[in-house]
């Protein structure tokens, strides 16, 4: 399987400033520039690179997060049931695709306004959710089920 890294994780926080401010000051991480998702979030950097996304947790997600990242439980959870997903860069998005079928492993696809990213959801056997990111070269031609345009009614 062709993944190169980690790109990512997401928190489900109850108190989203805090947790941001917490990852800027206590580990010197930068908070930078992220996608319009239609909801807020926090992207904090570390070098340039974004490795920590901030997002309300489920009791206090919008209906747009809830259909953007699948997230209906009421409970943020404590420990790693606070963590949403974790995330891949990935290539050869056709052959994936194929792969995760021939194992009856079922996926959502999505794009957020003006990200480069053609992206696919999915869990494993553990509930985790897993984020396969590819770049959006690899996907001309397809149409993810959500965006944040079509959540905001913007098509």
């Amino acid at each position: 399987m062709p993944l190169s890294h980690i790109e990512h994780y997401l928190i489900a926080a109850d108190d989203m400033e805090r947790t941001r401010d917490w990852y800027r000051d206590v580990l010197g991480m930068q908070e930078g520039w992220h996608p319009d998702f239609g909801f807020p979030v926090y992207w904090m950097y570390l070098d340039g690179v974004d490795v920590v996304h901030i997002g309300r947790s489920a009791k206090h997600a919008s209906e747009n997060q809830k259909a953007y990242l699948g997230r209906i439980g009421a409970d943020s959870g404590t420990g790693t049931g606070a963590i949403d997903h974790i995330a891949f860069r990935a290539k050869d998005l056709k052959a994936i695709v194929m792969h995760l079928r021939q194992h009856d492993v079922k996926f959502n696809e999505r794009r957020a306004n003006g990200q480069a990213l053609y992206q696919l959801f999915m869990y494993d056997p553990n509930g985790i959710k897993v984020e396969l990111n590819f770049d959006a070269a690899e996907a001309v031609g397809l149409e993810p089920e959500i965006t944040a345009e079509k959540l905001a009614g913007r098509k």
